[in-house]
């Protein structure tokens, strides 16, 4: 699931190290490259949510995005850990070691090797608009609580998508948020704050890369 000749980190092919009764966030992606607003979200995440950690999951590639512009797992790794400061936010690419390609698979993994936490996912409101053609979407919702980020351009995904239309009466008030965690899946929210305006695929399209394009 790696690059011929990449040096992956072998603590980053490992899952973090979590105990019975956390609460923990996982937040996926291509970070292809991370920027600022990843790291808002994170940030946001471990505040309104009340979480213990974060998992930063670096992902091999998305099965619904062309990946042929894709950094090198390492590459994204080292620029995601440059990006995440905060101790709690845990940067993991567990994913390349048991070849999983879908977040349902990921989902599923997590919560049979680790009995007794309590996970959500978190995700950007532009990820809303397409989750119905995530694999076995339903299963996902079904399986963790999930967390909505506002994000710029995507505001009105909450109302719109065929995710939030379905499972319309398992949303709760963001001012729940931090209970959120604890919940019994499907149960989800939409939580508005401070946006980026930055994206992974305009710094791409301006030829930078490394954090915030560095």
């Amino acid at each position: 699931m790696t690059r011929q000749g990449e040096e992956v980190p072998a603590r980053c092919l490992r899952m973090p190290h979590v105990e019975r009764g956390m609460a923990v966030g996982l937040f996926g992606g291509s970070f292809n490259p991370p920027h600022a607003g990843h790291v808002l979200v994170a940030e946001t995440a471990l505040r309104r949510l009340r979480l213990h950690q974060l998992w930063w999951i670096v992902t091999p590639g998305n099965p619904l995005k062309d990946n042929s512009g894709l950094a090198p797992l390492a590459t994204r790794i080292a620029w995601s850990e440059a990006c995440a400061a905060d101790p709690r936010i845990k940067v993991t690419a567990f994913e390349a070691a048991h070849r999983l390609r879908y977040t349902a698979d990921t989902i599923g993994l997590v919560c049979r090797r680790n009995p007794g936490v309590d996970f959500v996912w978190v995700m950007g409101a532009d990820s809303l608009r397409d989750f119905h053609r995530w694999e076995r979407w339903r299963d996902i919702a079904r399986k963790v609580p999930i967390a909505v980020f506002d994000r710029p351009g995507a505001t009105l995904s909450f109302l719109s998508s065929v995710m939030a239309k379905t499972f319309d009466d398992a949303r709760i008030d963001e001012s729940d948020a931090p209970r959120l965690a604890r919940l019994r899946p499907p149960a989800w929210t939409f939580i508005h704050g401070p946006r980026s305006s930055l994206s992974s695929t305009a710094l791409r399209e301006a030829g930078v890369g490394g954090p915030d394009g560095r």
